[in-house]
């Protein structure tokens, strides 16, 4: 069992989970095929049920976190996004997180159970349940494919209400009626009531399943958009019950760094940055807030000001210190994360 305590910190919460000893967590999976040496032959044909549909049964991991878990609009232009939501997520990430749903022990956002934790899948004739493993809560959903349409009025939930149906070897659900509370990302993108996901699975072979999710709500975004989102089967091992503990942390946790500095201040800080010969790292401005992307990975990470020169990442708690010389230009940067410091210098 993981259990998932919030400890308050002097700007932002994070989370303890302690894993408790799991059984079942080495057991040979029946029906597993299997390489000479014993081990599980991920590349072995799809399995498929008895009426020839593909088995999606099994456990199932994500790509791991770091990426869309972070932030889902990390492909997407401004225009895309409504202004209001927007500003929405740029708070919460001044605020560092205060008042997330994690933060109170509640689920996380939808997408995040695909990307980083494990989940397994029952398949029967007319529904298909996916319990996912969770980081601070267990959850479930259940896929219902007996051919029932979405609730007309539903009563809005955390996870939705969902539906499936076979375009040939793909499973496509839609879901919806989800409520307004929960974020679609770890770092605070907004939605609405009016939140539309449509997940298509398709297993490849028997290790390996795509997954294309498609996000819509067009209150808090200008068009859909689409995550690919590749999982692999973990044969031979067992879920964790995760349970979130939460009794005295809250009223001690204080959100966001109480700075916020002014566009044409931020604008200084902007430019590429070297920590050594081909390690380069990028500083850019959105709205009154700095991200900070290193090399050719996608994600930003969003910087909330805690002085002129000092910053503080979102997710992780991590520090930055611009630096500067004898004229008041700035030189360079060092990252204080958590393994260790790390000094860029500026080319541009």
């Amino acid at each position: 069992m993981h259990r998932c305590t919030f400890l308050a910190a002097p700007i932002f919460a994070s989370l303890l989970c302690v894993a408790a000893s799991a059984q079942w967590l080495d057991y040979p999976t029946p029906g597993t095929p299997r390489t000479p040496d014993g081990k599980a032959n991920l590349a072995a044909p799809t399995p498929r049920t008895s009426d020839g549909k593909p088995d999606l049964s099994g456990i199932w991991r994500g790509p791991g976190g770091g990426s869309y878990d972070r932030n889902v609009a990390r492909d997407l232009k401004p225009s895309d996004i409504q202004p209001w939501a927007e500003a929405v997520y740029q708070q919460r990430i001044r605020d560092m997180g205060k008042g997330a749903p994690r933060a109170n022990c509640l689920p996380d956002p939808f997408p995040y159970y695909h990307m980083v934790d494990l989940a397994r899948f029952v398949q029967t004739p007319g529904l298909i349940v996916i319990m996912y493993q969770g980081n601070t809560n267990s959850v479930h959903r259940t896929i219902f494919t007996d051919g029932r349409k979405l609730p007309d009025d539903p009563n809005p939930t955390w996870m939705g209400y969902s539906v499936g149906r076979w375009e040939g070897d793909t499973l496509v659900v839609d879901t919806a009626g989800f409520n307004d509370k929960s974020w679609l990302d770890i770092e605070g993108h907004p939605h609405t009531e009016a939140l539309h996901i449509t997940e298509r699975f398709l297993r490849r072979d028997f290790g390996h399943m795509d997954l294309e999710m498609t996000i819509d709500d067009p209150k808090a975004f200008t068009r859909p958009f689409v995550l690919k989102i590749p999982k692999t089967l973990m044969p031979d091992t067992d879920i964790l019950e995760s349970v979130c503990e939460n009794d005295h942390s809250v009223p001690h946790m204080v959100g966001g760094t109480g700075t916020k500095l002014a566009p044409e201040i931020l604008s200084k800080y902007v430019g590429t940055y070297e920590y050594s010969a081909g390690r380069e790292a990028v500083i850019s401005i959105e709205a009154d807030l700095l991200f900070l992307q290193e090399g050719a990975n996608p994600l930003r990470l969003p910087l909330a000001a805690d002085s002129e020169t000092a910053f503080v990442e979102r997710t992780n708690g991590e520090r930055m210190e611009f630096l500067k010389d004898a004229q008041g230009a700035i030189t360079g940067f060092i990252f204080h994360g958590n393994r260790g410091d790390r000094k860029a210098v500026r080319k541009q």
